[in-house]
């Protein structure tokens, strides 16, 4: 029997649900070993074993060019995720990947490396975007959650995969382990349905009803269908421009939310820690383990923490998760500051040098457990139809933009200064993040896309069914949008 609101209640009559968003989402694995990579292969670059001729000044823009490429794929994210869809974007994404490791595996030079893995920025920022939308407009909302977090629990496996395996392989061992993972996503995704939301709004009721049909394994699909089609409906009739993001004052609030989310997420330090770990954890001078031993284990323990958050995230809310994700990462990165005040002050602190490993697997436990996977979900949940590829490729662009920016800061600052103050920074963007999730955001736990809206709006009522297919609740829609639009 099954016990109402059990896991197996929870996840009865969802695979293809779950087998749509796994296959969709395999090639963030690749993604992950593209992030992580610099973190154990530029110490060898460096040596004397080194495949290429690099210097230390194209070992660091080996870890930026990757999210320049990032930011310079914006513009065809955001067109491509509206003209073709979602799947065919993630399609997309996935083939430029493989070739980017292609060209890492038989590079004759390091500039060969940098166009990879520019490109595999662009291929990465178009799965990171269209992932979100595809997954949240397929799943039901007692599993969303769950199911827009996999792409960083498949991202946090590829950085896992890439520290355990690349220290100890030719440079061209994570190359092809990053050929075979998108060539299985490339395998079968391609048999997915496609978004029944995408459909409805490309006007395909026939092809989105047997998408719905798949995706829920039943043939009674007419009142969520319908649901979707005035939902679908309502949004059609709002506007659909650029600058209505900022006009519109829900759909600014939204803008506002993913920006600051998703730029915390960096100046929390997430893109130094992961792309640097390996010499922040020698300069720490640990005698207990060597350093991708520790990363490994931080990378470990970032897994484990998103695996427990995913499951967790749908029942305790994103609100809990942010504040005390927040919280812990930020005594965490403080405790690691101190630290290196200390020891570059020249006291010995010999006996505790246990501490910078002891609080980078705190901070990795905390940080996935929240600030790290939160923003991801609600990107996908808070934007209308009409503004979805704008307000998410403007969110990614803070996303990549802040990446970009935290690791200039903090090679900049560790060479002005010392390691400790760019760690101060980051513990304190931790703090900051705190306070505004406790100010401005809202609980989008158990909500459906609608309900989502209407809040944003400030025009919903608990006791209100958003969905229930009536005329009443369709012009209460149009009504709160007319309220909500901005009169020039």
């Amino acid at each position: 029997m099954l016990l109402p609101g059990s896991v197996t209640d929870k996840f009865y009559g969802t695979f293809p649900q779950i087998l749509a968003a796994v296959s969709g989402t395999i090639s963030a694995i690749s993604d992950g070993m593209q992030y992580g990579w610099t973190s154990p292969t530029i110490p060898i670059l460096l040596s004397e074993d080194t495949p290429w001729e690099v210097t230390p000044i194209q070992a660091e823009w080996l870890e930026s060019i990757l999210m320049i490429g990032a930011c310079c794929g914006l513009p065809a994210t955001m067109y491509l995720v509206d003209k073709v869809g979602r799947k065919k974007s993630l399609l997309i994404s996935m083939l430029t990947t493989l070739l980017a490791w292609v060209i890492m595996a038989v590079a004759p030079r390091i500039e060969y490396v940098f166009v990879a893995r520019f490109c595999a920025g662009m291929a990465g920022d178009m799965a990171f975007v269209a992932a979100p939308m595809y997954i949240a407009e397929v799943a039901d909302q007692k599993i969303r959650g769950f199911l827009s977090s996999l792409i960083y629990v498949m991202m946090l496996t590829g950085i896992l995969l890439v520290y355990c395996v690349a220290p100890f392989v030719p440079v061209w061992g994570p190359c092809l382990l990053g050929i075979l993972i998108n060539s299985i996503g490339l395998l079968i995704f391609p048999f997915q349905p496609d978004s029944p939301y995408y459909l409805l709004y490309k006007n395909q009721p026939e092809e989105a009803k047997q998408a719905l049909k798949r995706l829920r394994q039943t043939e009674d699909v007419d009142a969520e269908f319908k649901d979707i089609s005035l939902a679908i409906e309502r949004q059609k009739t709002e506007k659909g421009r650029f600058q209505d993001l900022f006009l519109v004052p829900s759909n600014r609030k939204a803008l506002t939310i993913m920006v600051m989310l998703n730029s915390s997420q960096h100046m929390s330090s997430i893109s130094v820690m992961l792309m640097n770990l390996h010499s922040i954890l020698a300069e720490a001078g640990s005698f207990y383990v060597a350093a991708h031993t520790g990363a490994i284990i931080f990378s470990a323990t970032m897994f484990v923490a998103a695996m427990s958050a995913s499951l967790a995230i749908d029942n305790f809310g994103r609100r809990f998760l942010l504040c005390t994700s927040g919280i812990i990462a930020g005594i965490s990165l403080l405790i690691i500051a101190i630290y290196f005040n200390v020891k570059n002050s020249g006291v010995d602190i010999s006996n505790i040098s246990w501490l910078p490993l002891a609080m980078v697997i705190l901070y990795a436990a905390s940080f996935k457990f929240g600030i790290g996977l939160v923003p991801v979900v609600m990107t996908a949940e808070l934007f209308p139809a009409k503004v979805k590829a704008f307000g998410m490729t403007l969110s990614d662009l803070c996303y990549v933009g802040f990446s970009v920016i935290t690791l200039q800061i903090y090679h900049s600052l560790r060479h002005a200064f010392g390691i400790q103050v760019p760690f101060y920074i980051f513990a304190c963007s931790c703090f900051c993040t705190v306070i505004f999730t406790i100010c401005y955001i809202p609980e989008t736990k158990g909500r459906t896309l609608e309900e989502i809206q209407m809040i944003l709006k400030g025009e919903f009522n608990p006791k209100q069914n958003y969905t229930d297919g009536t005329n009443e609740i369709e012009d209460k829609s149009k009504e709160a949008y007319k309220n909500d639009a901005f009169v020039p």
